[in-house]
């Protein structure tokens, strides 16, 4: 086992990215041939091992962490991580988001410099839904947070979307460094927010929008619209 833990430590194809969450087909839980996959934690005796063994052993060399809900406060307190860059939080409820963005011991204080790269995945109840009130909120708590955040992917896994509004209580929310932003929005008023000078770096923006009812975009510094 130490051997084996040792190539582990000096492999840079492992120890670059990793995948602590445990996907399951959906097709192996509800009956349905679709090719989309529940998140669970990875097994105890396996995630014990990761966070008393093998992640104090590699910290340094880790650059990108995948995480689930359930694992991940574990995971990010076992060590530190200094060259931490990307993260991604599977099947979240923004309740939560919010919760942990609010906590500044676990990602403000830690990371706030570091991270580039976010992704994180909205749990939804299983309709497609509008989040409405939170979205200020999180918008506001993921740019406050990581401030030299270039990228940012918002619901990309979701069975049913999360589409998100700002028509209630739009964010003011500026940011000099994002380059690339993915997210559904419920209407193209949202769309046209996002892209009325709120990220002057933008290159590339994927929205997938619900409600499409005006053409006009304006914004020639966008490389990338679709």
């Amino acid at each position: 086992d130490n051997i084996r833990l040792n190539r582990i430590v000096c492999d840079s194809i492992f120890t670059n990215r990793l995948t602590l969450v445990n996907f399951v087909p959906q097709r192996l839980i509800m009956a349905r041939p679709l090719s989309i996959y529940f998140t669970y934690p990875l097994p105890d005796p396996m995630l014990d091992r990761f966070c008393f063994q093998i992640l104090p052993e590699i910290h340094e060399k880790v650059k990108r962490l995948d995480l689930e809900l359930l694992s991940m406060e574990r995971i990010l307190r076992c060590t530190n991580y200094p060259n931490l860059s990307e993260i991604t939080l599977y099947n979240i409820e923004i309740e939560r988001a919010l919760q942990l963005f609010s906590d500044e011991s676990l990602f403000i204080s830690t990371y706030k410099n570091q991270i580039s790269l976010f992704v994180i995945d909205i749990r939804s109840n299983g309709e497609r839904d509008t989040i409405t009130d939170e979205n200020p909120l999180l918008f506001t708590y993921i740019f406050n947070t990581f401030t030299n955040l270039q990228i940012l992917d918002i619901g990309p896994y979701s069975i049913w979307h999360q589409y998100l509004s700002f028509d209630i209580s739009p964010p003011n929310v500026i940011s000099s460094t994002l380059l690339e932003l993915h997210v559904n929005l419920n209407n193209f008023s949202d769309c046209l927010y996002l892209l009325d000078g709120h990220f002057n770096q933008l290159r590339i923006f994927h929205a997938n929008i619900e409600k499409i009812t005006s053409n006009l975009v304006n914004n020639n510094k966008v490389a990338y619209f679709a």
